[in-house]
């Protein structure tokens, strides 16, 4: 039960915490998404991470508007693919393996949407140079969302880390006596 609650309110953190950060002004492309599916899925299971991210990218695309659907569901594929990279950190939870994979997150979700506006939209010829020209004209994004994901995952993963290391000393010092200190008796 207690497990539960908090995966819920976990939950509800991250999805208003991602809902936010898609709503509140900022940078093209710097939201906390990626960086919410790699923590999720790292920390509570690929499951819940899907949960927090689809609720909230569903919930912040209701209030911003919904767009073209194949857009769409290329930006919620890269972040189900994000989710399962965070399986990776679950198990070489280490700085290195973070950054590379929230890098290589970033990259793709940059090569699949940049494929998919290219792919359905009207932006683009549909040709090889005009799917250049898309990528092209995406690297501005591309610098702001490798930015806003390294930014947003070493905060939540470092945050994270540095409460459990804080609670975790608070702990130790609080509740667990070193050996060989038992306290004295008292004798009637």
């Amino acid at each position: 039960m207690k497990k539960n609650f908090k995966k819920i309110f976990f939950l509800a953190v991250l999805v208003a915490f991602g809902v936010l950060g898609r709503l509140l002004p900022h940078a093209w492309n710097t939201t906390p998404m990626t960086a919410i599916a790699l923590f999720a899925s790292a920390y509570l299971g690929f499951e819940y991470s899907m949960v927090f991210v689809f609720a909230a990218m569903f919930i912040s695309d209701g209030i911003i508007g919904f767009y073209s659907w194949p857009i769409m569901i290329s930006v919620y594929a890269s972040l189900f693919v994000a989710s399962l990279l965070g399986q990776y950190i679950k198990k070489h939870k280490n700085v290195g393996s973070i950054a590379v994979v929230t890098f290589g997150s970033s990259i793709l979700f940059f090569l699949v949407t940049n494929w998919a506006v290219w792919q359905f939209g009207t932006m683009y010829l549909h040709s090889w140079a005009g799917l250049m020209q898309s990528y092209t004209m995406a690297v501005p994004f591309f610098r702001n969302s490798l930015v806003g994901d390294l930014f947003y995952t070493g905060a939540i993963f470092g945050v994270y880390e540095a409460i459990c290391y804080a609670v975790g000393k608070y702990q130790t010092r609080k509740f667990v006596r070193p050996e060989g200190l038992e306290p004295p008796t008292l004798s009637v």
